[in-house]
């Protein structure tokens, strides 16, 4: 068919570097998530609840998980992994992603094991680790694939 063009794409797969970072970022979380029931990366499996403060299993030895935080990593990684199909939806991943890390960061420095309302388990690693990670996936979503000037191809 000479003369006539195609319409290009609208989205291909982690096709931006927007893209790829929201793949990149849902892949670490899907790796988060089922380290978080492995033997040996998680201490403590015996002591895995389903919600509350009261789980007493340790990544790594450092971030207090339960079952619900697992899968809440899992699901962040799903979506990740998801996204990666449009820039739009992998930016606005990563900014309200980042945002919810933020909050859950200001959710852990209020909320002590006393308070009933604690239905995550948090400790200070978590805290500090909620903060870098929602400060770095807003920064990422803000920044990467934006272009610094003008420029032509």
């Amino acid at each position: 068919m000479t003369g006539t063009q195609q319409p290009a794409a609208t989205s291909r797969f982690a096709e931006t570097p927007i893209q790829k970072t929201a793949l990149i970022v849902g892949i670490v979380f899907l790796v988060v998530g089922i380290a978080g029931f492995i033997p040996g990366l998680t201490s403590g499996l015996d002591t895995l609840l389903i919600a509350g403060h009261e789980s007493h299993a340790l990544l790594l030895g450092i971030f207090q998980v339960s079952i619900l935080h697992n899968v809440v990593h899992l699901l962040f990684g799903i979506a990740g992994i998801a996204v990666a199909m449009s820039a739009v939806a992998s930016r606005r991943y990563l900014i309200w992603g980042g945002v919810v890390y933020l909050l859950l960061w200001v959710y852990g420095l209020f909320t002590t094991a006393e308070i009933p309302a604690n239905f995550v388990p948090l400790n200070w690693a978590d805290n500090w680790l909620h903060l870098v990670l929602g400060a770095g996936m807003v920064l990422l979503g803000v920044f990467v694939g934006r272009e610094s000037g003008t420029r032509r191809r």
